[in-house]
């Protein structure tokens, strides 16, 4: 076991291992390429070569991960590589979008404002995640203040009240046994119940790298009375700015297609994606596989779609998609908002008041008896 730990911690070792999967040890910000599509952008377009503007871009840089990837990138330029080829290499960091944009921008000579639009358009996905991240904020700081209010309660100041309560030789309320059963039992294996939870995660996550079982989860997800709503949204803005922007750059609509249902989050879209470039390929409209579909493209997707294919301007009609989509995340994250925190608010009231009442009802009792 110690040779085992030993191979595995040795600095040589994990060097190699880097060498060999560098998308599994870096992560780079989505706001890092963002600020690199725009500056080399910039840059490009103001005669500076792309070796001399990574040079440059490389000395801003604040992500150490980054860095690493633009001195290699660096190196391929040197070599005489293209841009986008030294940038597949770390595919899984940019991303299909990013590389693909770049490419036909080398191609049709069009780089810089390709890259200008590529981190315009990034921006607005970024800002679609911050939105929705925002919304669940202030819910999420409600439920951590209830679970540390519960916990206060149960490890410190129940366990220095109750005693006295079970020492009383008085027929106790229903509230306080319940109390009292539930703080020993919270107190003797709350242990067991953290372990319970993290075996729960374990296998949830264990179950998601199954195929078949990650599925149904993504499907039961889209079904979801509110939530599905909101993923739903989400995966429509998403999935018509990713076309859009394939649409935009010159690629071919079977291709975006293709591409748009391997890099999609969900199981059930991608599924759905990867069959509809099928069905393009042999000669099918985009918006009549849509169509089929309504319960997972809503029919304004169909309809937008099926005019911009009619009149040549689809990947118009896909950003105009994406906007409107946006929106809609946006408004509805506002309001699941405002339902949680009324409901989080109320909870943990419920919960403060039901100890309070089941620490004063007793003494109540008591004193009264004992006034008599």
């Amino acid at each position: 076991m110690k040779k085992f730990c030993g191979l595995f911690m040795n600095k040589n070792n994990l060097k190699k291992s880097f060498n060999l999967f560098p998308h599994l040890f870096i992560r780079v910000p989505l706001s890092e390429k963002i600020l690199f599509a725009k500056h080399l952008s910039m840059m490009v377009d103001a005669g500076m070569t792309e070796v001399d503007s990574i040079r440059l871009i490389r000395k801003q840089i604040k992500s150490r991960s980054f860095a690493k990837i633009l001195d290699k990138v660096i190196i391929d330029l040197e070599s005489g590589q293209f841009l986008s080829a030294a940038l597949k290499r770390f595919a899984s960091v940019f991303g299909s979008i990013f590389i693909s944009m770049i490419e036909i921008g080398e191609i049709s000579g069009t780089l810089s404002a390709n890259l200008n639009f590529l981190s315009i358009e990034l921006k607005k996905i970024q800002q679609l995640r911050s939105k929705v991240r925002s919304a669940l904020i202030y819910p999420s700081v409600i439920l951590v203040a209830t679970l540390g209010v519960s916990a206060l309660l149960v490890f410190f100041i129940l366990p220095k009240i109750l005693p006295v309560f079970s020492s009383l030789r008085v027929d106790l309320p229903l509230e306080t046994k319940i109390l009292i059963a539930t703080s020993n039992f919270l107190l003797h294996y709350y242990y067991w119940i953290v372990m319970a939870i993290i075996a729960a995660f374990f296998i949830f996550f264990i179950l998601l790298k199954i195929p078949g079982v990650r599925f149904l989860i993504h499907r039961l997800l889209l079904s979801l009375p509110i939530i599905g709503n909101v993923a739903k949204n989400y995966y429509m803005a998403n999935m018509t700015r990713t076309l859009g922007i394939f649409l935009k750059s010159g690629i071919k609509i079977v291709e975006a297609v293709s591409i748009s249902s391997s890099i999609a989050t969900n199981d059930v879209y991608k599924r759905t994606l990867s069959l509809t470039s099928k069905e393009i390929q042999k000669g099918e409209s985009l918006y009549k596989y849509f169509e089929a579909h309504p319960a997972l493209f809503p029919p304004t997707v169909s309809r937008m779609i099926e005019v911009g294919e009619k009149t040549g301007k689809l990947d118009e009609n896909l950003f105009y998609l994406a906007d409107f989509y946006e929106n809609e995340v946006d408004e509805t994250t506002k309001g699941l908002s405002g339902i949680l925190e009324p409901i989080l608010l109320v909870v943990m009231g419920a919960l403060v008041g039901f100890v309070v009442i089941s620490i004063i009802k007793p003494i109540y009792e008591v004193s009264q008896t004992l006034s008599r």
